[in-house]
């Protein structure tokens, strides 16, 4: 309408597209079909012949729904999928939703529910991505960890290089050293650090992650998919640090950005205010820690986690390498975790065994996994003889300190 009185008051059509902010040509578009109905109104649906079928389908998904009461669209990908099953329809899924629009009424709004969970309680957790960040090397992409307390809004936010498994659990490491405790859950993303496969509730939770979880003391809890208001909380926060952080210039490094970003964080909640409480984040979360549980030592942060059975040889396998392990385990089976530099072996929620990770040697062994007194369950191996006393003392020598007589007296202990 705006458009045709312009025309009126004789104004050009470069005129008018400049005031109305469009094209020259949707102008004379405009202008030319003037009066005309719209050829695409009268146009029938590609799917129209399969109306039936689809009404069908559509109070199928309804069974409850009256017998005046029209049947409401549901998920039309599930619809477009069936229709190409059971008819080879080959048009594509836009047909099938204009079709619907156009037919059925809309689908009723869906409101979701607003919970705030007491001290404590929760915490939420999720990556977000920052480009063009200079930490030395030039700009590039980090990976921040943001861990938000649903009771306080008391956030943390940990810098990484990557978003593989010993990143997501180092940062939650961290995260948690500087809210001085653990909350009862956390609420994650549906990636695949935390869910091995499937999604929400009844997705498989990440073997690894569920070993850290119960060695710090929460318990998981995934979020449906593409639903990011169960996690809104966290996702204002990424948000919050994108717009609010002050993240130009250039950094030393990594530990020097992470500074920088603590900082900032502690001047913020002194100023925010918590919704739940009115007071300060800073205020709030002050009342809220001492209602986390206690800090734990913390587990070293680990990619890989498998379970094993403890040889008679007092070894475990792993990464093709043998490991050994205390003696009195023999016969378990022992929880293996690669960890970043070292491997670390569990037991009951106790670490038994630790060594070093991809070490050239195929076979690594610690003398003093075979001393001790028997177990009821398990004899003590057999103590060394002379030779292998003797052996062993030139092991735990380097080559060009073995002193001669050594060698000759090893040669005296084997005649």
């Amino acid at each position: 309408m705006a458009l045709h009185v312009l025309k009126q008051r004789g104004q050009s059509n470069c005129r008018i597209a400049q005031t109305l902010g469009v094209s020259e040509a949707a102008v004379r578009y405009h202008l030319r079909r003037a009066g005309r109905p719209d050829a695409r109104h009268n146009k029938t649906h590609k799917v129209e012949h399969l109306a039936e079928a689809i009404d069908h389908w559509l109070s199928s998904q309804q069974p409850d729904r009256g017998d005046d009461e029209p049947p409401r669209p549901g998920n039309l990908h599930a619809l477009h999928d069936w229709l190409r099953q059971e008819f080879a329809y080959d048009g594509s899924y836009k047909s099938v939703l204009r079709f619907v629009r156009a037919h059925y009424p809309k689908p009723r709004c869906r409101p979701y529910r607003r919970v705030e969970t007491p001290p404590g309680a929760q915490a939420q957790a999720d990556w977000g991505t920052f480009s063009g960040i200079d930490i030395g090397d030039g700009p590039q992409d980090l990976y921040a960890y943001v861990l938000v307390l649903s009771h306080s809004r008391k956030e943390t936010v940990i810098w990484e290089n990557r978003m593989d498994q010993l990143s997501w659990h180092h940062a939650h490491n961290e995260a948690f050293r500087r809210l001085r405790g653990v909350p009862a859950v956390v609420r994650i993303d549906n990636l695949k650090t935390g869910i091995a496969r499937g999604a929400g509730p009844w997705g498989e939770i990440n073997p690894a992650y569920l070993a850290y979880a119960k060695a710090a003391g929460f318990h998981i809890d995934a979020c449906l998919p593409r639903r990011p208001e169960h996690k809104g909380k966290v996702e204002n926060k990424v948000g919050f640090v994108k717009r609010q952080l002050c993240l130009h210039g250039c950094f030393a490094g990594l530990a020097e950005l992470q500074a920088s970003t603590d900082a900032q964080l502690e001047r913020s909640d002194g100023r925010r205010l918590c919704p739940a409480t009115g007071q300060t984040v800073a205020a709030t979360f002050l009342a809220e820690q001492p209602l986390l549980r206690e800090l734990p030592v913390l587990p070293e942060p680990f990619d890989v986690i498998v379970t094993r059975p403890v040889q008679k040889d007092c070894t475990v396998n792993f990464e093709n390498r043998a490991y050994s392990v205390p003696f009195q385990l023999c016969g378990s089976r022992v929880e293996v975790r690669g960890c970043a530099s070292v491997v670390q072996v569990w037991h009951e929620g106790c670490v038994w065994a630790e060594h070093p990770r991809h070490s050239a040697k195929r076979l690594l062994i610690d003398a003093r996994h075979y001393e001790g007194e028997s177990t009821p369950e398990v004899m003590a191996p057999t103590p060394l003889g002379k030779m292998g006393r003797r052996l062993q003392e030139i092991l735990e020598q380097p080559v060009e300190q073995r002193p001669l007589d050594l060698y000759a007296a090893l040669a005296e202990v084997a005649r």
